[in-house]
């Protein structure tokens, strides 16, 4: 029997790119996408939309109910820069959507649910290089506050109530199909609009500025890897340090000047950078490679490559 899914937050810069990948793997109909508002062309049209507001646990309810829903991916969330500038909006939206699918998982109403943490769940007291899977942890950010109270809950609506939930600290999320979303690594993402476009490119973030990053397909194929792993095997309920790759703004230009030699780029850190800088420049994720056989594919000349081309066509 096939299982049924629900996406919500699937218009998303993750969910966008998981719903199609899911679609692929289980079939279209059986991929529930939804979102506040409506999303790119080939997800509307790959499977059934329903528009939802993640704050309305009626609302998610009865889709979970009507379609039969077995297992729930939660990846509406107010990012990092946007929830700086709306505090309470981003930590409403980040902590009522997660109650109300742990809720619906503790009442049997779904089988197992995946929440995204994020590495700002780390603070300027955390070890910056290796950052180990269990640590110091002071974020400084209303986005990080929400994800490191959501691991806790996680965890205890785990050891409480038996409730299936898996989670991964993403690092920032690269990808030439969708556009960022308000977080403190979009200029990862915007450098290579730019340097298509104009051939240059001004940094938000310093030039020495190192963050962990990941390529898109990597991130979507390690969170399908972990929704399919026996439960058995997981040690970590509250969320698993993922990594990938760590470069700076001066690096990642040098990469794409390999594809694009002419490309140039300035800098002017603005409100961001102290963000950037409470973070962990690396990660250790020994316990994913572990407990799951984590291990991501694409360095940073690969994953430019990879941008540049998708970009182009």
């Amino acid at each position: 029997m096939a299982i049924k899914t629900l996406i919500i937050g699937a218009c998303g810069q993750i969910g966008t790119e998981l719903t199609l990948a899911l679609r692929e793997k289980h079939g279209n109909d059986n991929v529930i996408a939804s979102d506040i508002r409506e999303g790119s062309e080939s997800l509307m049209s790959s499977g059934p939309f329903e528009t939802l507001d993640a704050t309305n646990y009626k609302a998610i309810e009865d889709i979970v109910m009507h379609y039969e829903i077995d297992e729930v991916y939660l990846m509406a969330a107010m990012l990092s820069a946007t929830a700086e500038k709306f505090p309470m909006r981003g930590w409403n939206l980040n902590m009522d959507s997660l109650f109300n699918v742990l809720n619906l998982a503790k009442d049997k109403k779904i089988s197992k649910l995946f929440w995204p943490s994020s590495i700002a769940v780390f603070g300027p007291s955390t070890p910056k290089f290796d950052t180990p899977q269990t640590t110091v942890m002071e974020p400084t950010t209303v986005y990080g506050i929400s994800k490191q109270t959501g691991e806790r809950w996680c965890e205890y609506y785990h050891n409480k109530y038996g409730v299936d939930v898996r989670s991964i600290r993403y690092p920032g999320l690269i990808s030439y199909k969708t556009l960022p979303g308000g977080g403190t690594t979009d200029y990862a993402v915007e450098i290579y609009h730019e340097a298509l476009k104009e051939g240059k490119y001004t940094s938000f973030l310093s030039e020495d500025t190192a963050l962990p990053m990941m390529f898109m397909d990597d991130a979507i194929r390690a969170t399908i890897s972990l929704m399919e792993t026996e439960a058995d095997n997981l040690s970590i309920r509250s969320s698993y340090n993922l990594g990938g790759i760590s470069f700076t703004p001066k690096e990642l230009a040098a990469s794409i000047q390999k594809e694009i030699p002419e490309f140039t780029i300035d800098y002017a850190p603005d409100f961001r950078q102290p963000i950037a800088d409470s973070w962990p420049s690396s990660i250790d994720d020994s316990q994913a490679q572990k407990d799951w056989n984590w291990k991501h594919e694409y360095d940073i000349n690969k994953m430019t490559k990879t941008m540049l081309d998708g970009l182009r066509d």
